[in-house]
C-alpha cells in the first residue's frame, strides 16, 4: 500500500529553496550510493505537493554499455537473480527468500562480467550498487524513512553526495503512517532567518 504524503512550505523564503527527499540504505556493510529520489522546486508559500512513497520496490541491472534491463518488482523478503537467457539477453528472476524478510538481495548469477543494481520506487530512482561481480550479492534494506533538507543545483537521479548528506539531515519515519503532511518552515531573508524545520503534520495512522 503507498503512504500518500503532500509537501506544504510554510517556510518564509517564499519559493526559492529546493528540497531534496532521500533514502539511506540500512543494510549492514553494504556501502551503496543514496540517490535524490525526489527534488520539489518552487513550491510557494502556503502551497502543496503531492505524492506517494510505495511500499514496493522495482529493480533493473545496468550493464557497462549503459544497456538497462526490464525492471522487476520486488518486496521485502525476496531474492532476485541475474541469468543469462538462451538469447543471450539478461534477466533478473524472483528466486526464493531473501537473507532477511526486511531486505531485497540481488544475486549476480552471471558467469562473468559486472553489473550495476539500480531500485526504484515510484518509478524513480531511490538507490545504486556498482560493480557487483558474478557470485556477489547487492543487498537492500529500505525501512519506511525519508530524509529531507534543502540543496541546491541537485536533480532528481543524481547520487547524494556527503555535503548534501550532511546538511539535509532531518529524518522522517512514516513507520505505520498511511498518509501525513510534511511541513516545511523557518527560512526567511537576513539576520532574523532561522534554520529550515520539516515535521510530520496530519498523520493518519494505518
Amino acid at each position: 500500500m503507498d503512504i500518500k504524503l503532500r509537501f506544504i512550505n510554510r517556510s518564509l523564503d517564499g519559493n526559492r529553496s529546493e528540497v531534496v527527499i532521500y533514502q539511506k540504505n540500512q543494510a549492514p556493510n553494504m556501502a551503496s550510493l543514496a540517490m535524490a529520489w525526489k527534488v520539489i522546486r518552487f513550491c510557494g508559500r502556503d502551497c502543496f505537493h503531492p505524492f506517494a512513497y510505495p511500499v514496493g520496490f522495482e529493480v533493473c541491472v545496468v550493464d557497462g554499455y549503459g544497456n538497462f534491463s526490464p525492471r522487476v518488482r520486488a518486496e521485502n523478503g525476496q531474492l532476485l537473480k541475474l541469468q543469462s537467457t538462451p538469447s543471450g539477453s539478461r534477466r533478473l528472476v524472483r528466486s526464493g527468500a531473501a537473507s532477511a524478510s526486511n531486505e531485497v538481495d540481488v544475486l549476480n548469477d552471471l558467469d562473468q562480467g559486472a553489473m550495476n543494481v539500480c531500485v526504484f520506487k515510484d518509478g524513480r530512482m531511490v538507490g545504486a550498487k556498482n560493480a557487483v561481480v558474478p557470485g556477489q550479492k547487492a543487498v537492500f534494506q529500505y525501512p519506511p524513512v525519508l530524509w529531507i533538507g534543502v540543496a541546491s543545483q541537485i536533480a532528481q537521479g543524481d547520487a547524494i553526495s556527503s555535503a548534501v548528506m550532511s546538511s539535509a539531515d532531518t529524518e522522517l519515519s512514516l513507520l505505520g503512517v498511511a498518509s501525513a503532511d510534511i511541513v516545511m518552515s523557518g527560512g526567511g531573508p537576513g539576520e532574523g532567518s532561522t534554520p529550515y524545520e520539516f515535521n510530520l503534520d496530519s498523520i493518519v495512522r494505518i
